[in-house]
């Protein structure tokens, strides 16, 4: 019902193309998104992002939930970080381009990077991870979310990719009432969707069973995922 990529994570960077590098000069300069403030105190216990995947219809929000429930941690609901201009397209069934999705990405990105640090908001005790609700369907989109990992040995970041049928995912699209993302656009993001297969940091879940079943499928994998690290 799931499977996990089990190769250790790569000691060299994945590869981002020269257009992404064009839109994020923190990629340039070697950081992550985060402000260059002390970093010299390491945090008490390691980190996890977890960025739930998939196309529109197939879970990300209910998944999301349930993992900020299970795990006590933040939950960043990725449709929330489109500029106005995204959401008019897709509203409008214009799929987004590249081009459109890089800023998103960033402020995601940057986003988990907060919730991951020493604030007013969380009293100077940063939680143990942070899960992101973002479609993700291109492995160079899965880079740029990637570089919120760079630098530190104490941040670990996971891809729960939920995988359903296209059937499933229009008869979902269609029942939603008052999205921007009409059911005439999963057709693209499918045309655009790579499963993250060979990727060692992806978690796939197959969710076309009842909330329930996919929520057991989902906690169980994570919980395996965070016994690597004991």
């Amino acid at each position: 019902m799931l499977s996990a990529g089990e190769r250790p994570q790569p000691s060299h960077a994945p590869v981002i193309d020269s257009t992404i590098k064009a839109r994020m000069p923190d990629l340039a300069n070697g950081t992550n998104g985060a402000t260059s403030s002390s970093s010299s105190s390491k945090p008490a216990q390691m980190q996890h992002i977890w960025v739930v995947t998939g196309p529109a219809g197939c879970g990300k929000s209910t998944v999301g939930n349930i993992l900020r429930t299970e795990l006590g941690i933040p939950f960043l609901e990725g449709d929330d970080f489109h500029p106005a201009a995204n959401k008019d397209k897709m509203g409008r069934g214009i799929p987004l381009t590249d081009e459109d999705r890089w800023d998103w990405l960033i402020s995601l990105r940057r986003a988990a990077i907060d919730a991951l640090s020493p604030s007013e908001a969380n009293n100077f005790h940063p939680p143990a991870g942070v899960v992101v609700a973002c479609s993700a369907l291109k492995q160079k989109y899965r880079d740029v979310m990637r570089v919120a990992a760079y630098g530190s040995s104490w941040v670990q970041i996971h891809f729960v990719y939920l995988k359903l049928s296209e059937d499933v995912l229009l008869q979902r699209v269609t029942q939603r009432q008052s999205h921007y993302m009409k059911s005439s656009m999963v057709q693209s993001q499918l045309a655009a969707l790579e499963e993250p297969k060979d990727e060692w940091d992806a978690i796939t879940i197959n969710v076309e069973g009842t909330v329930e079943d996919v929520g057991r499928s989902v906690i169980d994998a994570v919980a395996e995922k965070l016994a690597e690290y004991k």
